[in-house]
């Protein structure tokens, strides 16, 4: 059976000088074509902008904003939200044509806009929204605005702008999310629209014209020139014709068409690619090491458990895994191999990391030297900056899940509990798999089922620093623990208690990132790589009194031992 599109719209869009010498308004809609994976990922979107008369080249700057938005939104990573790609390309947007109009003693003067977007992604409308230009939704023959003016009357027949692209260096743009269901309109009109035409002959004339709102939109512009509007007129219209039904996705169809691989052993071959060794099992997937047949390379096959073979939940996650992979370029993230040949069956292929799990390294080295590992701390952290640059966590970091090369280079594998603030956003008619990590390394708040943050990697990490530094856990088991309280009544074990040579301030740093309460964490990865390698003397007056006084009580003691034995020694060759 053909399945629809994620996204199905029609749309229209018109715009008029009226009475102006000059058109200061642009519009602007990009909808990815069915079968670009876009569509689904980053949405459809739809914009306005309208410059303001007084300002330097109002048209100019409208175009800047539009076309700005519009080609900008589209080249953002697919992993962030839509409201991170928004606010960072319109604040940067804001800043360019705020510097442009310096030079303008007259406010308002310079590089100046309104500006309104839509952006239609899965089954919610994302608006970003600044100035006077007004975008409503038409539902069930209703039509109600869905944003508010930033302006003020100045004389009769003049509004000055209270905010607006390039008014200020700063920019306070109103953000909103709406649920949307199939055969919503989502409308923007300009001030020279609005202000003329009644909100009841909108709403009758876009209903009137839904097959064809090319010919509503142009409807109503003629319908405000008519009643004697001052300014340029413009109006753009959304139909949403179907919605995302929560299907698995694009990711999920194009690789779930693939069979599950049989189980293999070496010496067998699938897809051009020998498979030398198995490298781990587990019941819900496996990771062999293979080989290319023809170019003679090394690579590593994770492939899935048939125990899955019908769990959408379980296939969409799986290959999303590559997904992930393919977003991030670090040397200290496993890369994904794309595969010469077209793969007849389901897995994924990386790159072969020639080294040892730092697990393994942990045990081979339980006494390494404190700049050793904060080397494969800063790593990791360089790593793990390249996930959350991306927005994305990766949720399951641990000694078994980290390679340590032959260069001694910490390479962060498996991607396949990482959670993904883009994808997020994307509607499934199955409920989506939330796999914890390991519960020694896994921050509380996932056990708590408090949502996550970057800190909730920041704090498994510190877990795995501790234990290179220990062989220990910080709060020893808490298998037992699964409430607030059970975590707040687990005891911190200072590392220097169970290593010497770990400076205080050093396990002051690992305190604060192993903090129960994700907000007492370091408010960044760079502050806890700069504490592991920079004395904090905020740590050092933090250290407990009976510590220094065990400490000084024992360097007395090897003081005394040592006077003893120079005496003894003093002694012996006087008497001989």
């Amino acid at each position: 059976m053909t399945q629809k599109p994620s996204l199905v719209v029609t749309f229209g869009q018109a715009s008029t000088t009226g009475v102006k010498e000059e058109n200061d308004d642009c519009l602007g809609i990009r909808i990815p074509d069915e079968d670009d994976s876009q569509l689904r990922v980053k949405g459809a979107v739809m914009a306005m902008a309208d410059g303001a008369s007084t300002a330097q080249g109002g048209g100019e700057v409208a175009e800047l904003c539009v076309q700005g938005f519009l080609n900008d939104y589209y080249d953002t990573p697919d992993a962030w939200k839509v409201s991170t790609a928004g606010h960072r390309i319109l604040s940067a947007l804001n800043r360019w044509l705020f510097s442009l109009g310096q030079g303008y003693e007259v406010i308002g003067k310079g590089y100046v806009s309104t500006f309104s977007t839509v952006v239609v992604k899965s089954r919610t409308a994302y608006i970003f929204h600044v100035g006077d230009t007004r975008i409503w939704l038409l539902r069930n023959g209703e039509l109600r605005q869905i944003t508010r003016d930033h302006s003020i009357k100045v004389t009769s027949g003049r509004t000055q702008l209270t905010r607006g692209m390039g008014l200020d260096l700063s920019l306070d743009i109103d953000y909103h999310e709406l649920a949307l269901k199939e055969n919503d309109l989502l409308i923007i009109s300009s001030d020279g629209l609005h202000e003329y035409v009644s909100q009841k002959s909108m709403c009758d004339t876009l209903l009137a014209n839904r097959s064809d709102l090319q010919k509503g939109c142009q409807e109503l512009v003629d319908l405000a020139k008519s009643q004697d509007s001052p300014d340029n007129i413009s109006c753009q219209a959304l139909n949403l014709i179907h919605l995302s039904e929560g299907d698995a996705g694009d990711i999920y169809r194009a690789l779930s068409k693939r069979p599950f691989p049989p189980e293999l052993y070496p010496g067998m071959t699938i897809d051009g690619y020998e498979v030398e060794l198995e490298i781990q099992a587990s019941k819900r997937s496996q990771v062999y090491k293979v080989r290319d047949v023809e170019s003679g390379e090394v690579f590593i096959m994770k492939t899935p458990s048939v125990s899955f073979e019908d769990d959408p939940a379980y296939i969409e996650r799986f290959t999303t895994e590559k997904w992930v992979s393919n977003k991030i370029d670090s040397p200290n993230v496993v890369k994904s191999v794309t595969e010469k040949r077209e793969p007849q069956f389901l897995y994924n292929l990386y790159e072969f990391v020639n080294g040892d799990t730092l697990e393994k390294w942990m045990e081979q080295n339980p006494q390494a030297e404190m700049k050793v590992i904060v080397g494969i701390a800063k790593g990791i952290i360089k790593g793990l900056r390249a996930f959350h640059r991306k927005e994305i966590l990766h949720q399951d970091l641990k000694p078994s899940n980290i390679m340590i090369s032959e260069n001694m280079t910490p390479v962060i594998i498996d991607f396949g509990s990482c959670m993904v603030s883009g994808l997020e956003e994307i509607s499934y008619s199955y409920e989506r798999e939330k796999i914890l990590g390991t519960d020694q390394y896994t921050a509380p708040e996932y056990l708590l089922g408090v949502k996550p943050n970057s800190s909730s990697d920041q704090y498994s990490l510190a877990t795995i620093i501790y234990q290179m530094m220990t062989g220990k856990l910080p709060y020893g088991k808490y298998d037992s623990a699964n409430s607030l309280r059970d975590f707040c009544v687990l005891k911190y074990t200072p590392s220097y208690l169970h290593n010497p040579m770990v400076p205080t301030w050093m396990d002051g740093a690992l305190k604060k990132a192993l903090d129960i309460h994700s907000e007492n964490r370091h408010d960044s990865l760079s502050s806890l790589e700069y504490d592991l390698s920079h004395p904090n003397l905020t740590y050092l007056s933090k250290e407990p009194l009976g510590y220094l006084l065990n400490r000084s009580t024992l360097f007395w003691k090897c003081l005394s031992v040592g006077l003893l034995i120079t005496q003894a020694i003093t002694l012996y060759f006087l008497t001989k």
